[in-house]
């Protein structure tokens, strides 16, 4: 710190460099508070919108109804409220910032976009997990320099909440049912031709269906059993013949017996040969029936697929019929303007005081930066106690600074006063070390000249 090294050599310089530690302070002063003065007042109000809880609160289905919308409503909202297009319209529409003629308009909607915001207040009942956030009420603010374009802002912006908060409502309802009108229509039709294309499938495979594969099975059973005793009734009938052919000469009896033989005999061929290609058939047809079965089985999945679609489509379409009819006699979720936007009748305050407080603190800190400073520059011992320090040597005489005749009596005493005091200045002063006591003291003085020139 050059020839700082201790409290009073600090203070020593503070004496010296006190007129322009002073002017730098008062200047700075005086420059925060005439730019605090200047800065034009900014006046600031809100309108008040109620997010009403719907009048119907199950489903069709007596599950609870869905979590509120509110918040993703009004988010959608204010990306809408504030786009180019819209804040450009309140501009013309409110004749805003009519006097600053050279401002783009690229500019007036930054400002407008600034001075508005939106504020949901979160309902007491709470979230829970997984639910979207919940809100009771949604605050609109505008400030701008001039109380009644902010009130009519603000009520302008409450205003577009609520018309589009009705509109979107209906809108999506209106939507809902139509989307899910040409979904039933749909599935419906899918469902149908589904329907026809079993049918077919069933009717051009009448005799392999799966629920005829028991009865196959007994037909089949049925008919080995004929064939095996058609097949004994032959051998019989052969026998019957051989027996009478080996006879040496044959009868009449004979001969007409064995013509019937043979009759019977064809006729038990012809049996044969029947039932032989319908165990053919039934053989076919058992075969088959599996892969029938698996399409079958196919045609069933898809079928009960449409089908349970169909119902949650259905359902779902009711859900939104009555959506729909809540949003027509407004009887769902809705924004209520609970307050309107009144004129400010004062500025928003704190910002001058803050801004002249902060000049006055920050020209004090350039004032002691400027006089250290400067004292850097210059460095010339100016006590016994700095010599020894730079040139280790002990001083013999000090001639003290010559002062001229004017000093009063009053400013020796001061001085007088300042060096018994700082004499040692640990030494307790109110319970405290005496360079404590100074500092606060001055700080002190510093902050109250400050707020009261604020």
């Amino acid at each position: 710190m050059g020839q700082i090294q201790s409290f009073a050599e600090l203070l020593s310089l503070l004496i010296r460099r006190r007129s322009l530690i002073i002017a730098i302070t008062l200047i700075g002063t005086l420059v925060a508070v005439a730019y605090a003065k200047s800065r034009p007042d900014t006046y600031e109000t809100a309108a008040v919108i109620q997010v009403e809880v719907p009048t119907v609160v199950q489903s069709g289905d007596g599950t609870p109804a869905p979590a509120s919308g509110a918040a993703q409503m009004l988010q959608s909202i204010e990306q809408r409220l504030t786009t180019r297009e819209n804040l450009a319209a309140v501009i013309a529409r409110h004749g805003l910032y009519k006097d600053l003629p050279g401002l783009s308009d690229d500019k007036k909607i930054d400002l407008l976009r600034a001075s508005v915001s939106f504020q949901g207040i979160d309902s007491a009942a709470g979230q829970a997990y997984g639910q979207p956030r919940s809100l009771s009420a949604i605050l609109v603010y505008a400030r701008l320099g001039n109380p009644e374009l902010a009130a009519r802002v603000a009520n302008d912006f409450a205003q577009g909440i609520l018309d589009q908060s009705s509109s979107d409502q209906k809108s999506r309802a209106d939507e809902n049912v139509d989307f899910f009108k040409e979904e039933e229509a749909r599935v419906w039709a899918q469902l149908s031709q589904l329907e026809a294309e079993i049918a077919a499938y069933k009717n051009a495979h009448a005799d392999t269906l799966p629920t005829l594969h028991d009865a196959l099975r007994d037909e089949l059973v049925n008919l080995d059993a004929d064939l095996r005793r058609s097949g004994q009734d032959r051998v019989a009938l052969q026998g019957q013949a051989e027996t009478i052919r080996a006879k040496g000469t044959l009868r009449e009896t004979d001969r007409r017996e064995l013509d019937d033989i043979t009759a019977r005999l064809t006729v038990l061929d012809a049996q044969l040969a029947t039932t032989e290609a319908r165990r053919a058939e039934v053989q076919t047809a058992i075969a088959a029936t599996p892969e029938v079965e698996r399409v079958l089985s196919g045609y069933e999945r898809q079928l009960t697929q449409l089908q349970d679609q169909y119902q949650v489509i259905t359902r779902r379409m009711a859900e939104a019929q009555t959506e729909q009819l809540l949003a027509e006699r407004r009887q769902a979720e809705r924004f209520t303007l609970l307050e309107r936007a009144v004129t400010p009748e004062y500025a928003m305050g704190g910002g001058g005081k803050k801004i002249a407080l902060a000049g006055a603190v920050g020209s004090l800190m350039a004032g002691l930066a400027l006089a250290f400073l400067l004292d850097l520059l210059r460095p010339v011992v100016r006590t016994a106690a700095q010599m020894e320090r730079q040139l280790d040597l002990r001083p013999v005489v000090s001639i003290p600074e010559v002062r001229p005749a004017t000093r009063t009596e009053a400013h020796r005493r001061l001085g007088r006063g300042i060096v018994k005091l700082l004499d040692d200045p640990t030494k307790p002063l109110l319970g405290l070390p005496r360079y404590a006591v100074v500092a606060t003291a001055a700080t002190l003085v510093l902050v109250a000249a400050a707020a009261a020139i604020a």
